[in-house]
């Protein structure tokens, strides 16, 4: 069974491309425009590792990430920050927060997949 891997990002140029790299790493993968989409999708879809965008135009990374450790049924799922939001603050925020990385953008997806090869290794 393949891992399952949601990626929430409201820029389609970042949310086509990684979800053609994951589908070609044979994960099965859910996308979401935005956080009330992502919010909706993973009522019913338990995913391994979020792929989550901090800055979007309804619901904020950081409050997906903090719904998501806080429902006893995502304990096993890892969130991956992936921002353009780089200062010391938000970087701490993202880890206090929960998350497993905290990735700035632009980032390498070669080295963004082998580092989420690493997370799922580590479950």
């Amino acid at each position: 069974m393949p891992y399952k891997i949601l990626i929430v990002d409201d820029d389609p140029h970042i949310l086509m491309p990684l979800e053609f790299i994951m589908l070609k790493s044979g994960y099965e993968v859910l996308i979401a425009r935005n956080g009330t989409e992502a919010l909706s999708i993973i009522a019913d879809f338990i995913p391994h590792i979020v792929l989550l965008d901090i800055m979007m135009p309804d619901v904020d990374g950081y409050d997906i990430c903090t719904y998501i450790k806080k429902q006893e049924k995502y304990d096993q799922t890892k969130v991956v920050f992936m921002s353009a939001k780089t200062s010391e603050e938000d970087i701490k925020k993202g880890y206090d927060l929960g998350a497993s990385l905290y990735i700035s953008k632009p980032f390498s997806t070669r080295i963004l997949t082998k580092q989420i090869e690493t997370l799922l290794a580590e479950a």
